[in-house]
């Protein structure tokens, strides 16, 4: 489905694929005996990617694809539109 292509994408899959090396590294890693500390860092920067990628992805849908579907609002019905998209960067 290219119509759900956003400029965000590119970058978002950028980072996931950043996020595989690391944790292609994190296997190598526990495979190979290397230390807890190591191995914990290394998860901690998978998921510290993943958790990045996810919240860019839900950012991007509210800003394109709620506002599409949303349209033009008065400005006191906007502000609960607002108010939801301000609190989703706290995921």
């Amino acid at each position: 489905m290219a119509d759900h292509i956003h400029g965000t994408h590119p970058a978002i899959v950028r980072r996931l694929k950043r996020a595989e090396g690391h944790l292609k590294s994190v296997i190598a890693m526990i495979e190979s005996g290397r230390l807890c500390l190591d191995i914990a860092q290394q998860l901690h920067a998978v998921e510290k990617a993943i958790t990045q990628a996810k919240r860019t992805l839900i950012q991007d849908h509210l800003d394109y694809c709620l506002e599409e579907t949303v349209g033009a609002l008065p400005r006191d019905q906007r502000q609960s539109i607002d108010e939801f998209k301000s609190i989703t960067k706290y995921l």
